[in-house]
């Protein structure tokens, strides 16, 4: 997440043309979608809304990566937490389009003129998405509960003071606090709220952010993980870490907690 933005205008414009790859590779040839890959429409924009970069590429590569298991999966409800500018949401709905079946997708953003942008951006390539404005997913918890399938996030995660954490405008979307964990650790529980059964988490993470013990943290709560995707650039080393639920984890979890009030008491 390139927080200084002095290259996001050439990366906006290789942004539609990946959206535009993306579009072509899943519908099939040439239907006129992707012949333009430059077109103002893929991707829309606004000078206080984050847009695509290294990281946003990351985690759809790692989506397109994982499309063969996302199909089969058959997911009813897919959501992103932090949607941006739409790319990531509008890249996943269109990577399962034209399918049997067609899930239902929601993603939320504290900043306002994202909302707007992702409608536009999901409005060009024909996809829909319930968008709420909102912080992570405040006054959705009670209704989505256990029934997400298919969770999606870019989290602010660079490392920054924590009075910059969740800002108004674009500060909001890279912001991290103390070792871009602030975010990170807020989402956690809502993801582990929010899942179904065979619920699948997509996040991505900074080597700052000690991917590792955001595993152990998760193992904690019955999930196993994996980095299906790692990525170095200039200014920073990135994962893309997918989570399920596994029985083996909530076993050893189980036993743990077992054991630990049998030492207490």
């Amino acid at each position: 997440m390139n927080v200084r933005n002095n290259s996001l205008t050439s990366t906006y414009n290789c942004a539609r043309g990946v959206l535009g790859v993306i579009l072509q590779f899943v519908r099939g040839g040439n239907d006129g979608v992707g012949n333009e890959p430059c077109d103002d429409s893929f991707v829309s924009s606004h000078h206080e809304v984050y847009e695509p970069c290294d990281d946003s590429f990351a985690l759809v590569d790692a989506l397109l990566a994982d499309r063969t298991n996302l199909l089969l999966h058959h997911p009813s409800i897919c959501m992103e937490i932090g949607c941006g500018s739409g790319y990531v949401i509008t890249s996943l709905a269109v990577m399962l389009g034209d399918e049997e079946f067609v899930p239902y997708y929601i993603a939320t953003d504290i900043n306002p003129h994202a909302i707007k942008v992702t409608r536009k951006t999901m409005d060009a390539h024909g996809v829909y998405a319930e968008l709420v404005n909102t912080d992570i997913t405040s006054g959705l918890e009670k209704r989505l509960a256990g029934s997400i399938d298919v969770l999606v996030v870019n989290p602010p995660y660079v490392p920054s003071p924590e009075d910059e954490v969740g800002c108004e405008g674009i500060t909001s979307a890279w912001a991290g606090g103390e070792n871009g964990r602030s975010v990170i650790d807020k989402i956690l529980p809502t993801a582990d709220n929010l899942l179904s059964e065979r619920g699948w988490l997509y996040m991505v993470t900074l080597t700052a952010n000690n991917p590792s013990e955001i595993c152990l943290e998760m193992r904690k709560k019955g999930y196993a993980s994996r980095i299906i995707l790692q990525r170095s650039t200039e200014e920073e080393s990135l994962h893309i870490i997918k989570f399920w639920r596994d029985s083996d984890s909530q076993l050893e979890l189980n036993n743990l907690n077992y054991w630990t009030k049998m030492v207490r008491n």
